[in-house]
């Protein structure tokens, strides 16, 4: 008996969208292999990490944000626009360190006022960082028309081009290992945690029973403004200067990453575990593509695909549920047409 009840819980197991993602993460490497000898020498993988470090960080608040039904499109213009502040205040002579700090702080404002906008103000937060994405890039552009800045201390500027010592494995990388462990520990282990996914799988429930359905938003908020402006630091210091456009184009990787994770669209569903393979299949794929000198372009084709299968693959429960509530919302409405107020036959 105990052996017929346990075989269904290991396949569910098994069929979950991580065991799912393991694979494709196999397969994506197997294919990085064939496509050029050097993907698997130890050397590459530091660039593997480089090149994903960032959009890897910002996805982490990302990921909670659509847990809770939301979404973030500008955590790329965020990003673009911190890196102009940290290097025009630094041009200008402000010490580093305090130029960092009040980058962080900017990154803090930008998320507030997308926050404020969408919870306090009741607008959609799809049309809200529509419009900041453009906003906020908008500003990078007045900070920095036309031109690099950079003057950064070459002591910082070496965290973008080192691995940490005796290993291969960039600074980003590690900051992102230590922020997914904690936000996992968040997410699936704190009251917390189930409260961003009690918002997600239903609202008005969650604020009936007491959770702070505003407050934690708005506070999600803030914290992918402020993990745009780490990222936002740490992309400035790899190339050692900063520009206006920045960036442009992360907000769809950094979708990407959440989507594929299994995190899903509608909210309420999703865990950090499947986020960070997506972040491993992503930079696999990418070093794998690049290293074969496969154009930009043929990328985007291939990363809009990935888009879109990671919308419908993970949620196509989701989806025939709810098609099978409209067609039945729209059967009871035709069947009510057909009945008089009195309860007779029209």
């Amino acid at each position: 008996m105990s052996d017929a009840i346990a075989a269904p819980s290991l396949l569910r197991r098994l069929l979950r969208w991580e065991s799912a993602l393991v694979v494709l993460l196999i397969g994506t490497i197997v294919l990085g292999d064939q496509l050029s000898p050097a993907f698997l020498k130890s050397g590459n993988f530091f660039y593997i990490g480089l090149n994903i470090g960032e959009v890897a960080i910002i996805a982490l608040p990302l990921a909670l944000i659509v847990i809770t039904g939301e979404i973030d499109l500008s955590v790329a213009s965020m990003l673009g626009l911190s890196g102009t502040i940290l290097a025009d205040l630094t041009s200008r002579g402000v010490d580093i360190w305090i130029s960092m700090a009040i980058t962080l702080l900017c990154g803090l404002l930008m998320g507030l006022f997308n926050g404020l906008l969408v919870t306090r103000v009741g607008l959609p937060s799809l049309a809200v960082t529509i419009g900041t994405l453009a906003l906020y890039r908008g500003i990078a552009q007045i900070v920095l028309p036309n031109s690099s800045l950079g003057g950064f201390p070459e002591y910082l500027t070496n965290i973008g081009v080192v691995p940490i010592p005796h290993t291969q494995v960039p600074w980003s990388i590690a900051i992102f290992a230590v922020l997914a462990v904690a936000f996992a520990v968040t997410l699936h282990a704190t009251p917390l945690g189930r409260a961003i996914y009690a918002i997600g799988s239903n609202q008005e429930a969650a604020y009936f029973s007491g959770i702070r359905v505003k407050r934690i938003k708005l506070a999600l908020f803030v914290l992918s403004g402020l993990f745009c402006a780490i990222a936002g630091i740490l992309f400035s210091l790899r190339f050692a200067s900063a520009r206006y456009d920045a960036g442009t184009g992360l907000e769809l990787n950094a979708v990407l990453i959440v989507l594929l994770g299994g995190i899903s669209i509608f909210g309420g569903r999703g865990t950090m575990l499947g986020l960070v393979l997506a972040v491993c299949v992503i930079a696999a794929l990418q070093s794998g593509l690049t290293l074969h000198f496969m154009s930009p372009q043929d990328q985007n084709v291939i990363i809009g695909g990935l888009l879109v299968a990671s919308v419908i693959l993970p949620n196509v429960s989701d989806i025939y549920s709810r098609a099978r509530t409209r067609v039945a919302s729209a059967g009871a409405r035709r069947a009510s047409r057909r009945v008089t107020p009195t309860g007779g036959a029209s």
